[in-house]
């Protein structure tokens, strides 16, 4: 009987790692991932099962299901939302020197990778501002007075803009963030409202001098992917890497870790290593307009025209942004920041 119920355990764990599929929970929603999920497919023979939704949802799914999830990997955006799920005992640890080696240590830690990044950078319009004057602008520099009722940005609820908030914790120390947020508040052009996107139009319409938004969204406007309208307005505004002199432009990722009850760990790591390809980057580059986790990557020639004085922060380890994300978004309530 013993032998029976080995044998029969023994054949139920083979045969599920031979499972040929793994099975995706994404907040990402993008079209052309799904062609190079596809692409990892023909390649490899492994199915990409694919689960789409918004951050907390999918969270809530993942600890409900315990145990018995099927889900094998979380792509998510934002390394404010890895940690979240990390905190939350959703990870699990792997063993990959492929992705060591490619992805900077900066961009990652022992329970996910990042996959792509994004700068989170200023937007003016040369029509209102000279570029000379504006041309070494740091993220300090947005709380002074000069920029008063001047500047669009999105709500503080958004998780871009507590991760930004968190990097200065981080380099500046909380009180002269505080500070920083309390004058940066008094400059906003009018109450937050809309997404990056709508904060450029707002730069481009000469309604605000400065917006704040990341990098492709500004991007996908010049493409033309987003209408002829904001493709002609995004053509009006100009891209500035702020702190170019000093530590360098806030940056953040989309990245993924393997689930910790992953019934396909292997094709998973698999999966994850594919991500990291020249072919995957360079396909994920071109069609969202994100930077290539991996260096020496060949990028659009709308990033290499906007990207000309970008200077990357490499020295923020992007898990801090979860670190700091309660206080940052306590910080950015506490002075009115709606």
């Amino acid at each position: 009987m013993f032998f029976i119920i080995s044998f029969v355990l023994f054949f139920s764990i083979f045969q599920s790692s031979l499972s040929n599929e793994i099975n995706l929970y994404t907040t990402r929603h993008y079209e052309a991932d799904y062609e190079i999920y596809r692409k990892f497919q023909n390649i490899t023979g492994i199915k990409v099962n694919v689960v789409s939704g918004k951050s907390k949802p999918l969270e809530k799914r993942i600890i409900e299901e315990g145990k018995n999830c099927k889900g094998d990997l979380f792509f998510l955006a934002d390394a404010g939302r890895l940690y979240s799920a990390e905190k939350k005992n959703l990870f699990q640890k792997i063993k990959s020197s492929l992705l060591n080696e490619k992805i900077p240590t900066h961009l990652r830690n022992d329970y996910w990778y990042g996959i792509t990044k994004r700068a989170r950078i200023i937007f003016y319009n040369p029509e209102y501002i000279n570029s000379e004057k504006i041309k070494n602008l740091n993220y300090e520099d947005l709380g002074n007075k000069e920029w008063n009722d001047s500047i669009a940005i999105r709500q503080s609820n958004n998780v871009y803009n507590q991760s930004l908030v968190a990097s200065l914790i981080y380099n500046l120390g909380e009180k002269k963030t505080s500070e920083w947020l309390e004058n940066f508040v008094n400059n906003f052009y009018k109450t937050p409202m809309g997404n990056d996107r709508a904060q450029i139009l707002a730069v481009a319409a000469g309604e605000a001098k400065l917006a704040i938004a990341n990098t492709y969204y500004y991007a996908l406007m010049l493409s033309g992917k987003k209408g002829k309208s904001q493709q002609e307005a995004a053509k009006k505004v100009k891209p500035l890497f702020p702190n170019k002199n000093n530590r360098g432009t806030h940056i953040n990722i989309s990245g993924i870790g393997v689930l910790k009850h992953s019934p396909n760990k292997i094709n998973a790591i698999k999966f994850l290593e594919f991500l990291v390809s020249e072919e995957a980057q360079i396909h994920l580059s071109k069609n969202s307009f994100e930077y290539p986790i991996v260096e020496n990557i060949e990028i659009p020639e709308i990033l290499k025209l906007i990207s000309k004085e970008f200077k990357e922060d490499k020295d923020t380890p992007v898990e801090i942004y979860g670190k700091f994300q309660t206080r940052s978004f306590n910080l950015m309530l506490e002075k009115k920041w709606n």
